[in-house]
């Protein structure tokens, strides 16, 4: 039993292992390797732990290494690759994505004067079941020639296994009889009904326009016209033929590729470096490549950007942030108030929080429970509830409890609580504190609790006022267990991006700014917007350069926590 079990448990790793492994060379062939590397890594850290015995305390850890791996370390690795190119709107593909896209998109096919145009029949051969195969045949014709295509031999296939192009050969008809091999068949009307060629018979399946065959046209749509018809090129010769979009695709037009792809070779510091560049059939012109796309010219000089793709662009997205103007003056005045917010949040619900721990920790206090109880709800309720009904039900300027009641019945003018800068940082700082207190309360109670009763009896004896011990006794003890999870939740609200986002998104926006910047927005919100939500599309090379940043921050802020903690071990001491 133990060997069947033993022999279980080493066929399910080796299974694994051999999964793993598959997954690390699919995602190489994917072009994705970043992502490939850290797996491939992550399995000879496993297989090292679990096959020597060197690495036998760690194999309890796979777990978690996989984790760490998959969670951790590649999102960092791939946010500060990131951060280093204009990934983002405009620029999503690779280089060789964006030269396949001008090879292969048909907006880039042009039809030359009187091009010749053929109506099509599609032809198929049935299976033994007397369904439709994908062994098909195309009838090309017009009032003054006929020309059959068969199934397309030369396909190729983009990385997700779809054809991308698929070509085939034009034969023309010479009495009744394609290259001397297909033969029409007609009925008693004279209808086409089927080709044969001796071995295969192609029945007539599907034509636009034709009633007694429109039961097929899910099959040709999904199937026929999806994987081979929209990519097809159809050769005769010189003379190419596509579907035509001027036809809504029910009509093949003479029609040829505006770009080429060429190489070139340049000696670049006396080494030969060659790279694939595009060609304007129509003008005889090479695509001009800057700023990560394409650009063509016409005859006037008028550039059009065609496309972008993804490359490196150095340090550019950090030097933007203190060269540029619209950019640096937005994101320094967020980055003070993200400092300035996350401050007054912590010291705003420290003092509430303290003086309220310090009211309920008075034993002659009656009722102490409930206060406790009661006070703690604000902590119990979801965040986003909270901040809903704040925005809603207190600051909305219409219908909001305080202008509408409060301030009305005092004769003051309604406030424009989200709508102006000030007022939206103070309701912000307001629901934040609402949201804060109740968690320091609870920390300072416990804290206050540890305090050894002697040192307040032994004060009293020496003539201690309350305030003297307060400070001399009650902060320094204090401070012992708060002050690292005040410095820690300086860094929660220096993140604090649900807060931010539920209650004002932001905003107001601020002026003069070529991002979406509003003015509450704190670093990790003004990221967010960069990287969906920008006016001018994603830009997630600068949202991960600004991720970076903050994360330097919350780094340096949990150094000083571990220094502070220390610190204060030591006075307790």
């Amino acid at each position: 039993m133990k060997k069947f079990l033993k022999f279980l448990m080493w066929g399910g790793v080796a299974i694994l292992n051999a999964i793993l492994v598959w997954f690390t060379f699919m995602l190489f062939a994917l072009g994705n390797y970043s992502l490939a590397v850290t797996l491939g890594v992550f399995v000879a850290i496993a297989d090292w732990a679990i096959f020597s015995k060197k690495g036998y305390p760690y194999r309890y850890t796979i777990a978690a290494l996989f984790f760490l791996f998959v969670l951790t370390i590649y999102p960092m690795y791939y946010t500060i690759q990131i951060a280093f190119t204009n990934y983002g709107t405009g620029h999503l593909f690779s280089r060789d994505q964006a030269i396949e896209t001008l090879l292969t998109d048909t907006r880039f096919l042009y039809s030359p004067n009187n091009a010749e145009i053929y109506d099509f029949k599609i032809f198929v051969k049935y299976d033994e079941q007397y369904k439709p195969t994908e062994d098909f045949l195309v009838l090309l014709y017009n009032k003054e020639k006929s020309f059959l295509a068969k199934k397309p031999q030369n396909i190729q296939y983009d990385a997700k296994g779809n054809v991308k192009y698929a070509e085939s050969e034009l034969m023309p008809l010479k009495n009744d009889v394609f290259d001397e091999t297909y033969k029409i068949i007609k009925n008693k009307e004279g209808k086409i009904i089927a080709i044969d060629n001796g071995k295969i018979k192609y029945t007539y399946f599907y034509g636009f326009d034709d009633p007694s065959v429109s039961s097929n046209s899910a099959y040709y749509n999904s199937v026929i016209r999806q994987k081979y018809l929209k990519v097809i090129n159809l050769k005769n010769g010189k003379k190419s033929f596509r579907l035509s979009s001027d036809y809504v695709y029910r009509k093949f037009s003479e029609s040829y590729r505006v770009y080429e792809a060429i190489s070139k070779t340049n000696i670049i510091e006396g080494r030969k470096v060659t790279k694939t560049q595009i060609l304007n059939t129509l003008t005889n012109t090479i695509l001009e490549d800057k700023d990560g796309a394409f650009w063509d010219y016409d005859k006037n000089g008028v550039s059009t950007r065609l496309i972008g793709y993804v490359e490196g662009v150095g340090a550019y997205n950090f030097k933007k942030i203190l060269t540029d103007p619209k950019i640096a003056g937005p994101f320094f005045k967020i980055f003070v108030w993200t400092f300035t917010y996350a401050i007054l949040s912590v010291i705003f619900s420290f003092i509430i929080g303290l003086a309220l721990a310090l009211a309920l920790n008075d034993k002659n206090m009656k009722g102490r429970m409930i206060y406790r109880t009661l006070l703690i709800i604000p902590w119990a309720i979801p965040v986003f509830i909270s901040v809903l009904v704040w925005r809603n039900g207190f600051f909305n300027e219409t219908y909001g409890i305080i202008n509408k009641i409060f301030l009305a019945k005092l004769g003051l003018e309604p406030i424009k609580w989200l709508n102006d800068p000030f007022w939206a940082k103070i309701s912000i700082l307001i629901v934040n504190t609402w949201l804060g207190f109740p968690y320091m309360m609870t920390v300072t109670l416990g804290a206050l609790q540890s305090i050894p009763g002697e040192l307040y009896e032994a004060s009293s004896i020496d003539g201690a006022t309350k305030w003297k011990q307060f400070s001399k006794i009650t902060m320094p003890l204090l401070m012992v267990s708060v002050a690292p999870l005040l410095v820690m939740s300086f860094a929660f609200n220096f993140n604090n991006f649900v807060g931010i986002y539920l209650l004002t998104g932001g905003g107001p926006a601020l002026p003069n700014s070529n991002t979406s910047a509003g003015a509450t927005d704190i670093l990790i919100s003004f990221t967010y917007k960069l990287a969906f939500e920008g006016r001018k599309g994603q830009d997630f090379g600068f949202a991960s350069a600004i991720a970076i940043i903050i994360f330097g921050i919350v780094s340096i802020i949990s150094y000083f926590n571990f220094k502070f903690s220390k610190a204060f071990e030591e006075v307790s001491r």
